[in-house]
């Protein structure tokens, strides 16, 4: 008869020494920063009383109630459920990054008068060019990590040399190169073309190493068994080694497509009209550009969240089909 292991489990914010802990970092952080010019400042007025003539008294008042604040948060949270608990810091980051960003006295009609603009250019070139180089960079990976793994002297020295230039190299320098080098041997390529072949070449050679990775993970009795069925070497990766090897190989390409997808905006050195080119175009006649540069990084922000939910499901459901 099977029993189920049980483990009492404690948690570590209801533990004394551990609420201390971070009650003395949380006071010694803010200590070190004068907040009594700031709303904080404001708030505890009736307390500390003028707040820029508070002095180290104002500091420390604010720096002490912070750190109650922030230990009791920490403990009554301890005691809901994972997914509130989730919930609940997420919604109380949000609301201090909304906090720190108001501190920026943002003009709010100026960003909405230019969100539509930003989307409909900025955001569907930026997916445009990232999606397009993600497609050719998962051909270029597979390639090179196969000819790394050949006994082919030949494919392994170019693969290998590939993969060390490519990944030794700044991408920004990549693009440059690419764009105003290939001019010189007369091969002439617009800006959008070369910065989408510069992040193919340079995210390629990363995922090379991903899939190369991958492929090692599958026993080498499953390559065997594959060729006494007869089975070449494209069936046997298409239908054998790759489907088992995807589980490896999803976590870290959703990494690399994250980072993809946030140095494409590399690519607004060339004048291509992404996100980041627009940002600093609309906001630099009127000196608005922390409302566009804040703008347009919750915009990539979200952007990644989509594409960690997407990394998410595969994740599950590669580890589904594995369990079958």
């Amino acid at each position: 008869m099977l029993y189920q292991d049980t483990v009492d489990t404690q948690v570590l914010v209801h533990k004394p020494w551990f609420v201390a802990l971070i009650f003395g970092i949380v006071l010694a952080t803010f200590l070190m920063f004068d907040l009594t010019s700031t709303s904080f400042g404001e708030l505890m007025r009736p307390v500390i009383g003028e707040p820029a003539q508070s002095g180290f008294f104002g500091r420390f008042a604010i720096a002490l109630v912070v750190a109650v604040a922030f230990c009791a948060n920490v403990v009554l949270i301890g005691f809901a459920p994972l997914k509130v608990q989730v919930a609940v810091v997420w919604f109380e980051l949000l609301l201090l990054f909304l906090a720190f960003f108001q501190s920026f006295k943002l003009s709010l009609p100026f960003i909405l008068a230019n969100l539509p603009y930003l989307i409909t250019q900025g955001v569907l070139t930026t997916v445009y060019v990232s999606a397009v180089s993600l497609f050719f960079a998962s051909l270029i990976a597979i390639i090179a990590a196969v000819a790394k793994l050949s006994s082919n002297g030949f494919a392994y020295a170019i693969a290998s040399f590939y993969t060390s230039f490519f990944r030794g190299l700044p991408l920004l320098m990549q693009i440059y190169l690419i764009y105003l080098g290939l001019p010189q041997l007369g091969i002439v390529i617009n800006a959008i073309p070369s910065g989408i072949l510069a992040l193919s070449l340079c995210i390629g050679a990363y995922m090379a190493e991903i899939f190369r990775a991958g492929i090692l993970s599958i026993d080498r009795g499953q390559w065997e068994a594959s060729r006494s069925m007869g089975f070449g070497f494209g069936l046997t990766m298409r239908r054998i080694i790759l489907p088992q090897a995807l589980p490896v190989i999803v976590p870290p390409m959703g990494n690399t497509f994250i980072a993809m997808l946030k140095d494409s905006s590399l690519v607004s050195v060339l004048g291509v009209w992404e996100l980041t080119f627009l940002a600093r175009t609309i906001g630099q006649p009127t000196f608005h550009h922390m409302e566009m540069l804040i703008t347009s990084s919750l915009i990539y922000w979200i952007l990644s969240g989509c594409l960690e939910v997407a990394q998410s499901w595969l994740e599950r459901h590669f580890a589904r089909s594995k369990v079958r």
